[in-house]
């Protein structure tokens, strides 16, 4: 079933497959105040991540040729020279790039902007940059489950929610927009790019906001399958291990860190469910959300998802974030790292009576899972 079909509310799928729904997932609160566990920058893998987002466009319009981004100057930046105040927003950007952006059609509080100038507090910076050729995504979204509050959703790997500077109309929310124009659905989380697997969609005001306070009050719990290098031991493991930012030259990395230097607690249950020789299949429970919360922790233990591009190894992350697919040719198993959302269960917007959902793994997955013979 996919988007373009409107429903009546259907069951559950049943919890026949060890790998589709080995069992309900607990219901038990998770500590509030936290991040979602996968909910990384949308463009962590675009160099321009660190520019602000360029100025919306309406779903359904012809793309443009060109995309304006803003920033204000904070207090922190005011009198630097220009180029090293656009250094520090888009840091993964050439000092020979920023020259290039100052050169071109950048202004400074309206006023052309020129090499070494300075910034002051409360000035608005633009630019313009070409659109970059945006890549091709999946868009094929299937509805898994459906009721006149929201839909639960299988997302695809490889597409985005929200636009970003790379992908600015081929994102969640842009399909959604042009599927149901009528309709004011509000994406109710988050869930990174390469993330396959079950997202809630809210199909009106009250039951968005209702949902958002779950996820912020943490009375939704997730179950996420993964697939990873190496042999897991023991059969079930509780890393409870803190973390933080890691600061390096990607900014939205995350590291193990305690709390003597600034970890946030952090707390994964981890059960193996199918071994191979070289990988092994394993459920992952998070009762925090920290930021790539998953991806941190098996990559802590010495054991990193299938196609991660930024954990362990950052450099590959650069080259593949600045040369594409090509640069990495024959370093990744997978063109995506091999995580997806499985499992939910969340209060329904009206009564508050608990609803789960459940999400086998894509055929991407299982066919490295058969190869490998895992």
């Amino acid at each position: 079933m996919t988007l373009e079909d409107s429903p009546d509310p259907v069951p559950n799928p049943p919890a026949s497959d060890p790998i589709a729904a080995p069992d309900l997932l607990s219901t038990e609160p998770i500590p509030e105040g936290e991040e979602d566990e996968d909910g990384a920058d949308e463009d962590e893998d675009d160099p321009w991540a660190e520019a602000a987002s360029p100025e919306p466009v309406p779903a359904g319009i012809v793309r443009p040729k060109t995309l304006t981004f803003r920033f204000v100057v904070e207090n922190e930046c005011h009198g630097w020279r220009l180029d090293r105040y656009l250094q520090k927003k888009i840091r993964r950007l050439s000092r020979s790039r920023i020259q290039r952006i100052i050169a071109g059609e950048c202004d400074v509080a309206g006023r052309p902007a020129k090499n070494g100038m300075r910034v002051f507090l409360d000035q608005q910076v633009s630019f313009t940059r070409p659109t970059p050729p945006e890549p091709e995504v999946p868009r094929n979204i299937s509805i898994v489950m459906a009721d006149p509050s929201f839909y639960v959703i299988d997302k695809p790997s490889g597409l985005p929610i929200h636009p970003t500077a790379r992908y600015h109309f081929s994102t969640l929310t842009n399909v959604l927009h042009e599927r149901y124009p009528d309709e004011p659905l509000q994406v109710a989380h988050r869930l990174d790019r390469e993330t396959s697997g079950l997202m809630l969609v809210a199909r009106d005001r009250p039951a968005g906001s209702f949902l958002k306070q779950a996820f912020a009050r943490r009375l939704v719990s997730k179950r996420y399958l993964a697939i990873v290098h190496g042999r897991v031991e023991p059969d079930e493991l509780l890393l409870d291990q803190p973390m933080a930012p890691d600061p390096v030259r990607v900014r939205v990395r995350m590291a193990v860190r305690p709390v003597s230097e600034g970890g946030l607690p952090a707390v994964t249950a981890v059960t193996v469910l199918r071994r191979g020789e070289h990988f092994t299949l394993v459920e992952c429970r998070p009762h925090t959300g920290r930021q790539h919360q998953i991806r941190v922790h098996l990559n802590s233990i010495g054991h990193p998802i299938v196609g991660d591009k930024l954990y362990p190894d950052e450099e590959l992350f650069i080259r593949w974030a600045e040369g594409g697919d090509e640069a990495v040719k024959g370093e990744l198993l997978l063109p995506r790292h091999a995580l997806h959302a499985a499992g939910i269960i969340f209060p329904h917007p009206r009564t508050g009576a608990p609803v789960e959902a459940v999400c086998p793994l894509p055929p991407d997955l299982l066919a490295f899972l058969e190869q490998q013979q895992v």
